[in-house]
Order: structure tokens, then sequence, then C-alpha cells
């Protein structure tokens, strides 16, 4: 079964995107991350446990333009720092890119390198609440990342149709027992993160 790989957090810088997650969290923030080549991005981790890991994303001011849409929307991100949407990580990427997530693509950072699903327009599927596909073809990030005592306790989807929705992720063979759909007037995510100084909402 597929599950959640990790969450993804953007920015209009990354600094920002650092400093609101560990204002937020109340935890520091290791060193671990860096740039996307493939992307003009880059980012920042933060291990949430259990293979779980909260990406904070931004494009990157010194890396050229990669003459496409950036993934996650990001080319037109402006506003607060948020959550964007979620990873899924799977063994069998090309069995699930035909249900409309978009084509595979390959991509690495550093000595991590991975095949992910990336629309053609770089859009955030319904509203960020359906995952993009990962399928990573080195080691894991997390099994470097320090552990700063944070664990993803569940992560809450809120969209006008929910039933829609979970249609839409039980296709895509997830395991959704961190994952809770409410009705809300619009898309929009949020995870409770425990942390070591107690729960936290992080949205």
């Amino acid at each position: 079964m597929n599950r959640l790989d990790h969450l993804v957090l953007a920015a209009q810088t990354l600094q920002e995107g650092v400093e609101y997650a560990q204002d937020v969290l109340e935890v520091a923030l290791s060193p671990a991350g860096g740039p996307h080549p493939l992307m003009g991005t880059h980012n920042r981790l933060l291990n949430l446990g259990n293979g779980a890991y909260l990406e904070i994303i931004a494009i990157d001011p010194e890396a050229p333009a990669p003459g496409r849409p950036r993934w996650f929307a990001l080319d037109g991100f402006a506003g607060a720092p948020r959550l964007l949407t979620w990873v899924a990580r799977t063994r069998a990427l090309e069995r699930y890119a035909s249900l409309g997530l978009g084509l595979v693509n390959r991509a690495s950072r550093g000595d991590l390198e991975w095949l992910i699903t990336l629309p053609a327009d770089g859009r955030l599927h319904w509203g960020g609440l359906v995952p993009y596909l990962i399928q990573w073809g080195s080691r894991h990030p997390t099994e470097t990342l320090p552990d700063a005592g944070c664990r993803l306790g569940e992560l809450v989807l809120r969209h006008p149709q929910p039933q829609a929705v979970d249609k839409v992720l039980k296709s895509l063979e997830l395991d959704l027992s961190q994952v809770r759909l409410q009705r809300a007037e619009s898309p929009d995510l949020m995870a409770l993160v425990q942390t070591p100084a107690g729960p936290k909402l992080l949205r």
C-alpha cells in the first residue's frame, strides 16, 4: 500500500519558511536540505518520524529558471508560508501515473534520486489535497535526518467535496490511517504534529 512520504510547506523565501516552521513547532531545524537543479528550487527538511518528513521549499533565487512550470505551483506562490500539499510514496509509480497525476520525471538533490509525477502546468491536485507521487531510487531522506522529537499525528484535508476527494485518494491505494477528511468552503490542509513542546498545528 502507498503511504504518506512528506508534507510540503512553501514560502516566498526559504528563510521565511524555516522561521515559520521553527516558530510554530518550537524546534530548531537542522541544515539538512539543498537545491533542486531540475526545478530551480531549494529546501530544508524536518524529520516527522516513521519514515515521514516536512519539506520547506521555495524558489532558489540563485538558480536559473527551469524553462518549465515549477512543481507544487510555486511559480504563482504568494503570501505567508503555508502547507501546500503532500507527497505519497509508492514502489510502482508508472502504475498510477495514468490516473492524471502527470508525467513521470527523474529528479535528484545531492546523492538523493527519485521519480516523481509532475503535471505539465505545475498545478496542485484538488487544491493540494491529492498528493504528488514519488518513488525513491536511493536511500530515503529520513535515514540520515536528525530526530528533533517531532511526530506527525494527523493530516487534515478540508474540501467542499470530501467524498469526491476520498474516492480519488482510495484509487491511489493510499494508507489513510493518518489522514482525515473534512468538509469546508475551500480546499485547505493542516497537520497536527506532536513536538517536545506539545501538540502543534501546522497550516
